[in-house]
């Protein structure tokens, strides 16, 4: 895995985790009972979005470790996942000398 599908995995991870994370807990107007004039009922009264994205970070570091180990370990591989079997047998390596 080089840099760049490292960064871009956690960074699909990050803002899976953080979509996921947005509606938890939140208040909203209609809730509360002050609708701001102008707004929806169900606009945010207290969101939370910065206490959110450092659990965010948090929990999506723990799981691009774990994903990451996995896909570098080889213990899943494309292979595993092809289930058509479009790519073919898988090449075999000769480990003779000679």
């Amino acid at each position: 895995m080089s840099i760049t599908s490292a960064f871009v995995l956690f960074a699909v991870i990050w803002f899976m985790v953080f979509l996921v994370a947005i509606p938890i807990r939140l208040e909203t107007q209609g809730e509360a009972g002050k609708i701001v004039p102008g707004t929806h009922a169900g606009s945010p009264e207290v969101h939370n979005l910065r206490k959110k994205a450092w659990i965010t970070t948090l929990v999506s570091v723990g799981l691009w470790l774990l994903i990451a180990g996995i896909i570098l370990s080889g213990w899943i591989s494309v292979r595993d996942i092809d289930f058509f079997n479009r790519m073919g047998p898988a090449p075999e390596f000769d480990d003779t000398d000679g």
